[in-house]
């Protein structure tokens, strides 16, 4: 199996978790057992939600013609590398709490919580989790069968085990490794703007 690069330094200590995390294209389409997927959606479970509503809905392609039918959602940029992986998943925040009715106006917020938990999950079982957004919205409730008017689409998400870069397209390729962020000093402002 194929070792990508990772060069992140932090510039304040924080757990090696947050820098191992990146969103690769290079998949092995080596399947994800059942017990494996059944560990990302039970951290999914764990994420903070607004009154543990857990808005969020996961439809998870791993079989044909779930697969095609997912990636065919997909923008012709990211197929170029999402349809080597052999998951694909798509996320939905449910628009009202489920409680009352009233609009949650947190639930992507949630979901992206949730989503989070997979991909630090996913890592520590030695596989790669990246999400997009680059995917046909509209055609997404339709195709997959959810009611656009009680749920968001969020994103697709494309899991797997790191696979070889080289079967990347030369300009995919040339993308391939984690990437470094703004200081925090640059995000974060104590006390009121001034």
């Amino acid at each position: 199996m194929a070792t990508p690069p990772n060069d992140r330094h932090p510039d304040h200590p924080i757990d090696d978790q947050f820098l191992d995390r990146w969103s690769p294209r290079a998949f092995s389409p080596t399947p994800v057992s059942a017990d494996v997927l059944d560990s990302l959606f039970e951290a999914a479970r764990w994420a903070p939600s607004c009154f543990n509503e857990q808005p969020w809905l996961f439809l998870c392609a791993t079989e044909e013609p779930d697969l095609d039918r997912f990636r065919r959602l997909l923008r012709d940029s990211n197929r170029v590398w999402a349809d080597r992986a052999p998951v694909l998943v798509y996320l939905f925040a449910r628009k009202t709490f489920s409680r009352n009715g009233k609009p949650n106006r947190t639930a992507t917020f949630d979901c992206g919580a949730a989503w989070m938990s997979i991909a630090l999950q996913a890592r520590k079982l030695g596989l790669y989790a990246h999400a997009m957004a680059g995917f046909r919205r509209d055609d997404t409730y339709g195709e997959l069968g959810v009611p656009a008017a009680d749920y968001e689409v969020i994103c697709a998400i494309a899991i797997g085990y790191y696979g070889d870069p080289e079967l990347l397209p030369p300009e995919v390729a040339a993308k391939e490794k984690p990437t470094d962020r703004r200081p925090s000093a640059s995000f974060v402002t104590h006390g009121h703007m001034k």
